[in-house]
């Protein structure tokens, strides 16, 4: 009779405890023996609770007078899985208001990697329903505890569902990560892809199926094969060791720090915007001759360190108090993102000079919300680009507005127009007519849609390595260079070419 009246005692306050409101109840991660002593409590305690799934082992271990009721079949309602979402939270929320209130029952911890409980939280604040929350040993600390393995300081946790749908990953590869919610082949399929961008096919990682079951299951293999594994379900998640020291792009912001630290090095801490001028232009113009190559170890190499100069500029502002890192990243982001509204947004533009003059509303619509005075079409290029570069973008520019002419013909015309004044010019207006001619070679590089710029450096390329055979000549028969005659230097000139 005790203990009826006990028990009965327990149940009181156990409805007492958890209603009028929510209560976000943690199943922990599968093994009944890892379910909280808070949360068999208010199991116990309770007449009934509302699950997303049933596909829960600790659910069948439960008393059998406790109803416990199902979501399930909103997913096999036929509407989008952000639809179903939707309608879970607006129902919890609405149990939440009866005087009962309600227990809502989620697999491992409520609150992670469980966008559904979140956002029930999130609401249930905004409308000053009672929130509570019951922890729950979260399926992560299995997995680390299968690891033997502490996730400080940098492990980051993801969500698969959100990079599958990503073009890069977003967090660092020189840390760990676990990537949660690969529910099926498909999204480990798409996982891959998405990992792949980063990591080379045969990084191994670690597939955790079942974590916290007694039928748990880790399958390590390279990341090519990630989609090949045997099965999947609600509880797979994937453990992705770090990819070495110094591949994340904090990483690289740190070393840079370090150098102009008290501590770094002399040189380094003695720079500044006006002395790296000469080096950031020298990196740029390297970087075009690693293009020109076509060599993707040099290319590598180049834009490694064109990326060191503005690190180097970047570090140097926030050491001035100019601006962070972060604020050239976000304006950035924020101005690529404002003016592609054809890709982030619902503008639609059918080509690519639709594109191009969008671009130009745009840039002239941030001058005008920032109070800058109205600037010409061509005042935007800069002073200082190389010449046949200069004017192609100057040309570029004015065609977007129209001021072309209709057909190649006319460039072509035009160019045959330039080359007689030159012919004619008298010596004090050659240097102003071949400038004039220059310039028209430029516009038919432009209709041709050819980089007038880099075909001027392939040139001078070809010159010197032809020049190089002529030389090599000389010096295989014993001669001075000054020594051949024109029409030998001619002969081996054409050699050169022919081999080419």
């Amino acid at each position: 009779m005790k203990r009826d009246a006990s028990f009965l005692l327990v149940l009181e306050l156990g409805v007492m405890m958890y209603s009028h409101g929510i209560t976000l109840l943690g199943l922990g991660p599968g093994d009944p023996m890892l379910l909280t002593r808070q949360a068999w409590q208010a199991l116990e305690t309770s007449t009934e609770i509302y699950v997303r799934t049933r596909q829960h082992p600790v659910l069948d271990s439960l008393s059998a007078r406790l109803e416990i009721h199902s979501f399930e079949h909103l997913y096999d309602s036929g509407q989008t899985l952000e639809g179903t979402v939707r309608q879970i939270v607006e129902e919890v929320l609405e149990l939440g208001r009866r005087p009962q209130g309600v227990i809502y029952a989620t697999p491992g911890h409520p609150l992670i990697a469980d966008a559904i409980s979140l956002e029930i939280s999130r609401r249930a604040q905004d409308e000053a329903i009672p929130i509570r929350i019951i922890d729950g040993i979260s399926f992560l600390d299995v997995v680390f505890s299968e690891l033997h393995v502490n996730p400080l300081p940098q492990t980051s946790i993801v969500d698969a569902l959100e990079l599958v749908s990503a073009h890069v990953t977003s967090f660092p590869p020189d840390a760990p990560a676990v990537a949660v919610q690969i529910h099926s082949r498909e999204i480990a399929s798409s996982l891959k892809r998405t990992l792949l961008e980063v990591y080379p096919p045969d990084h191994p990682v670690r597939l955790f199926l079942g974590a916290g079951t007694p039928g748990v299951s880790i399958q390590e293999f390279p990341l090519s094969e990630l989609d090949r594994a045997d099965t999947f379900d609600s509880s797979s998640s994937l453990y992705i060791p770090p990819l070495g020291n110094g591949t994340s792009f904090e990483a690289f912001q740190e070393v840079i720090a370090h150098l102009r630290a008290p501590e770094g090095c002399p040189w380094d801490k003695e720079q500044t915007h006006e002395s790296l001028r000469p080096h950031l232009l020298e990196e740029a113009y390297e970087v075009l001759a690693a293009l020109d190559s076509g060599d993707p170890d040099a290319m590598r190499e180049e834009f490694g360190d064109l990326l060191l100069q503005i690190v180097l500029h970047a570090q140097i502002a926030s050491e001035y108090g100019e601006f962070r890192m972060a604020d050239l990243l976000r304006g950035v982001h924020t101005k690529i993102v404002s003016r592609h509204p054809h890709v982030f947004g619902e503008l639609d533009l059918k080509d690519a000079q639709d594109v191009l003059n969008n671009w130009e509303r745009l840039k002239a619509a941030e001058r005008q919300s920032k109070g800058e005075k109205e600037k010409g079409l061509l005042d935007g290029v800069p002073s200082a680009l190389p010449a046949l570069l200069q004017a192609q973008t100057y040309q570029e520019r004015a065609a977007r507005v129209g001021f072309d002419w209709p057909d190649v013909q006319g460039v072509l015309d035009k160019l045959y127009e330039e080359w007689k004044e030159f012919n004619v010019a008298p010596i004090e207006r050659q240097s102003d007519e071949l400038g004039d001619l220059l310039f028209a070679a430029v516009n038919l590089a432009r209709w041709y849609s050819i980089d007038a710029e880099n075909a001027l450096r392939e040139a001078n390329a070809r010159f010197k390595k032809r020049f190089a055979v002529i030389e090599s000549a000389a010096r295989s028969a014993g001669r001075r260079l000054d020594d051949l005659t024109l029409e030998e230097m001619d002969a081996h000139w054409n050699r050169a070419k022919r081999e080419e």
